[in-house]
């Protein structure tokens, strides 16, 4: 068929192949170009449209379009409030014998005859009210007699009792003034102010500062034991949250265990404060998420955040195409996951038949983070690497009982930080930050083990003005231990 064309048309097409054959290398130049520019727009643009669902940023940063995305419930049909025949919630009435004052309520006579009433019901109907009484401080002084002896005529002042504070105020002063800034985050102006207002007690704006960094001294042995104890427990939650010291830059540290809260303030996000966090002979299970502060420790014995995995695939799913795909489907198995371990919380599935569930799903979770280092999309394949060289963390919680495969509980602990930071724009010295990490630990440790804060703290207040050691912040039965059996 090609020989029965005349030469003049065979040049003719052999230019015109030739002119496709170079358009075409045009065309996938440009096509790589582009792809090219399209990575690049992405990478800038992305950080702009995450939000709360795809990172971890907090809700309180989303734009309001964003409010928009949030997946919202299908209404129910019912109308507001409790269902027909559902029990409302009561204040639980005291016992009789913890009430200061019992007044009987008694009918004179019979609405229906008049006639006189007397005796008394065997269960009467309950009403009670609580009140405060005015507060009114107590001022305690002191004279000091200064006696000149009759015999020898020396001057000799008397001295104050040991147990005396050498401050204007007292023990439990102290005690409230550092709760109302340390716990309550009111500022030092307002904490004058409710001071005076609640309490009868007028204080300088200075003696506010002078009482915190009293009570941090009072504190300080509790809080570096609680520090301690932290290298013996069995699991460890860490996370971080950005903080500032003057005009430096900081971070806001917590450590979550099973029985101690502890917190601290440094200038750096590196391993090296996890490490001196957690300490040198910590050995249990620490659940983080992906930050690099955390690749100094055994991966083996680390559990990666689901939540923040979560938000990783929701930004999978944003990112369309291939990358969506792959994301729906992590989806999927992660929900079927947390909905068998819901049931192991509530006691209806035990761990071992758990552990037996999760072995498909994770082959195909970990199949799906294969397919999608090739997936096309360059943010999608470089978050599939890097989960998967910690895949073996992704299962922590599978393989030993006793595991969260969320770092929830240290974002619920750190929380109170958070909100701490965007008020006072977090603190102007050293001596500030210590402060705070010391009663964020007191106050999250003693809410942690339902003891109360105000006797704690005024407790610890007290006890130099008698010569003893502030309580422990551990349980006893754990003081107890420690102490018979240090840590390995």
């Amino acid at each position: 068929m090609w020989e029965r064309i005349p030469p003049e048309a065979q040049a003719y097409i052999r230019t015109l192949e030739a002119r496709v054959g170079a358009l075409e290398e045009t065309v996938q130049r440009l096509q790589a170009a582009m792809q090219q520019l399209e990575a690049t727009v992405h990478q800038v643009r992305e950080p702009l449209q995450q939000n709360s669902r795809t990172s971890s940023r907090p809700p309180s940063s989303d734009p309001p379009q964003a409010l928009g995305q949030r997946p919202r419930r299908e209404p129910s049909g019912r109308p507001p409030g409790g269902p027909p025949g559902h029990e409302g919630q009561t204040r639980v009435l005291l016992p009789v014998e913890a009430v200061d004052v019992v007044i009987p309520v008694k009918p004179g006579c019979c609405p229906r005859c008049r006639h006189p009433l007397q005796g008394a019901d065997s269960q009467p109907q309950r009403h009670q009210v609580t009140e405060i009484p005015p507060v009114k401080p107590v001022v305690t002084e002191y004279q000091w007699h200064r006696l000149v002896c009759p015999s020898c005529g020396e001057s000799t002042r008397a001295e104050l009792p040991v147990d005396v504070p050498r401050g204007e105020f007292g023990p439990r002063v102290q005690a409230i003034t550092a709760l109302c800034t340390g716990a309550y985050h009111v500022s030092k102006r307002t904490t004058q102010s409710v001071l005076e207002d609640l309490c009868g007690v007028s204080m300088g704006l200075g003696t506010v500062a002078t009482l915190e960094q009293a009570t941090v001294q009072a504190l300080t042995e509790p809080v570096a034991e609680a520090r301690a104890s932290v290298q013996a427990q069995p699991a460890a939650y860490v996370d971080e949250t950005g903080w500032r010291e003057g005009h430096a830059r900081a971070w806001l540290w917590t450590a979550v265990t099973a029985w101690v809260t502890v917190f601290v303030v440094r200038p750096s996000r590196r391993g090296t404060v996890a490490q001196a966090l957690l300490g040198e002979r910590f050995w249990g299970w620490l659940v983080t998420d992906r930050w690099s502060a955390y690749t100094w420790y055994p991966t083996w014995r680390r559990q990666l955040c689901w939540a923040h995995l979560l938000r990783d695939i929701e930004a999978m799913i944003e990112r369309g195409g291939r990358s969506q795909e792959i994301g729906e489907a992590l989806r999927a198995q992660a929900r079927q996951m947390f909905h068998w371990w819901h049931r192991v919380l509530d006691g209806t599935l035990s761990h071992a038949s758990f552990a037996s569930y999760m072995r498909p799903i994770r082959h195909e979770v970990e199949r799906l983070l294969e397919a999608g280092q090739t997936c096309g999309v360059p943010k999608t394949e470089g978050t599939c690497r890097d989960i998967l060289k910690r895949r073996q963390a992704l299962w922590t919680f599978v393989r030993h009982e006793g595991v969260e495969p969320t770092n929830n509980a240290a974002e619920r602990a750190i929380r109170p930080g958070v909100l701490w930071r965007k008020g006072s724009f977090g603190t102007q010295s050293p001596d500030g930050s210590r402060f705070v990490e010391t009663m964020m630990t007191v106050v999250a440790t003693l809410k942690q083990q339902h003891r109360h804060v105000l006797t704690y703290v005024t407790a610890a207040c007290e006890a130099p003005l008698h010569g003893k050691a502030a309580p422990s912040l551990l349980p006893t039965p754990m003081v107890t231990e420690q102490r018979l059996y240090p840590a390995a």
